[in-house]
């Protein structure tokens, strides 16, 4: 007897109670882990550069549907690396992001917009603290 695959629908509220716990969580690390904070600052900060952007709010506005493919696989892939080699800050951080751009296909569902508005915003902020702290030098 083989399983049937989850429906979209099944799959939709599993990643809606993943995301809930995530961003929980991450409202409690932003306040008592900033080596998480700042390896989220520093991988969103280095997105939004190569998308030429200053915030993590306007890199995924221009993500087209293929970056979005490549990142979400390149983001499975590091994020599994890390975890596997104990690197669990790292992995978190990536799990931060993914979830973001995964929430962002998803604003039909309020309660999803809602906690990506506040995921992204606790992103943007990772990202100029650590710009504040890792200024770019002058080539």
């Amino acid at each position: 007897m083989t399983a049937d695959a989850p429906t979209t629908k099944v799959r939709n509220a599993e990643f809606k109670q993943r995301f809930v716990a995530v961003l929980t969580d991450l409202q409690d690390t932003a306040a008592e882990d900033g080596e998480a904070m700042a390896l989220i600052g520093h991988l969103a900060s280095d997105l939004c550069g190569t998308l030429q952007q200053k915030t993590w709010s306007a890199a995924k506005t221009v993500i087209t549907p293929q970056v979005y493919n490549d990142l979400l696989k390149v983001f499975e892939q590091r994020g599994n690396e890390y975890h596997q080699s104990g690197k669990a800050k790292h992995a978190y951080a990536i799990q931060a992001l993914a979830m973001s751009l995964v929430a962002g296909t998803m604003r039909a569902d309020q309660q999803l917009a809602q906690g990506e508005k506040i995921l992204d915003s606790l992103i943007d902020h990772s990202v100029g603290v650590y710009r504040s702290l890792n200024p770019v030098k002058p080539n």
